[in-house]
């Protein structure tokens, strides 16, 4: 199948053994209905694909039945461990851990329940080791509960199965002037934050919030170009228009590409991929 008969948001590709395994959150079951699963699509040239695979599906008396949002999958020492989004019944709303033996799963729960601050409502984390390979869990707070949402950081253990520190707030929504764009007249929107680091050491964060185009791609940055710096929000947007929650990897052929899914409607999103290059420190695309 092509991308466009692929209806999920929040793409995210693992390219592991010459083969890009995209996951994402599962359209029909984004906002509304019983959650059951995520899958994983199979691909060689990013334009034909296999699938859906289910790799997780909702065991008897899981704690979530509902809001399963964006999945993502890392190859860690012969294993994969998956960070995924999940509302609980009693309307909290956290990121967990989960792992398997295989990208195509089956995944089964590595953490126990949340590993974000389970006081607060927390969304779309995702890995990201420090220069010293400490590793963290970035996420956002969610706008529901802060308003102004936020980027955050926790430092998790080494096995990635429970969070060892306290959060720091990297920074807020309103701080991406001039384009963030309030919704229902004093929320602004954080979402799935990804952070990659470039040749020449520098560190890399998009994420996502709505602007007067849509829902947007943005970009951020560190002073100390690690997650203890002070963070930035960058006045240039690198996707403008009706698409985002992105990430960026290194195709095949060594090339970035930066998929999200596009358009940001419910039950018409697909992922879609753009060529994007890296120059004089900046993220630019170089497609359609």
């Amino acid at each position: 199948m092509k991308c466009e008969e692929i209806n999920i948001r929040d793409p995210f590709v693992l390219v592991y053994d010459n083969i890009y395994y995209m996951y994402g959150t599962r359209g029909k079951n984004a906002f509304k209905g019983e959650a059951y699963g995520f899958d994983v699509y199979k691909s060689k040239d990013l334009i034909n694909w296999q699938g859906p695979i289910e790799v997780f599906h909702r065991p008897e008396n899981f704690f979530s039945k509902s809001n399963y949002w964006a999945p993502e999958v890392y190859a860690i020492k012969d294993r994969f461990y998956m960070f995924a989004t999940f509302a609980n019944i009693s309307k909290g709303l956290g990121t967990a851990v989960l792992v398997a033996e295989s990208p195509e799963g089956p995944f089964q729960m590595w953490s126990d329940g949340y590993v974000t601050p389970k006081e607060s409502r927390c969304l779309d984390g995702t890995l990201y080791y420090s220069k010293d390979q400490k590793p963290y869990m970035i996420y956002c707070n969610e706008w529901k509960e802060v308003h102004d949402g936020t980027v955050c950081a926790i430092p998790l253990s080494e096995d990635l199965s429970h969070s060892i520190g306290e959060p720091r707030i990297l920074f807020k929504a309103s701080s991406a002037k001039p384009f963030v764009k309030k919704v229902l007249f004093r929320n602004c929107i954080t979402d799935g934050p990804f952070l990659i680091r470039t040749d020449d050491e520098k560190l890399h964060m998009i994420w996502s919030t709505y602007a007067k185009t849509g829902y947007v791609e943005a970009m951020a940055h560190s002073d100390n170009d690690d997650i203890t710096g002070n963070w930035t929000v960058d006045t240039e947007l690198l996707y403008d228009h009706d698409g985002g929650h992105g990430m960026i990897f290194r195709d095949l052929k060594g090339n970035y590409q930066l998929v999200l899914h596009y358009p940001n409607t419910f039950e018409k999103e697909h992922p879609r991929f753009t060529p994007v290059s890296y120059q004089n420190g900046k993220w630019k695309k170089t497609g359609i």
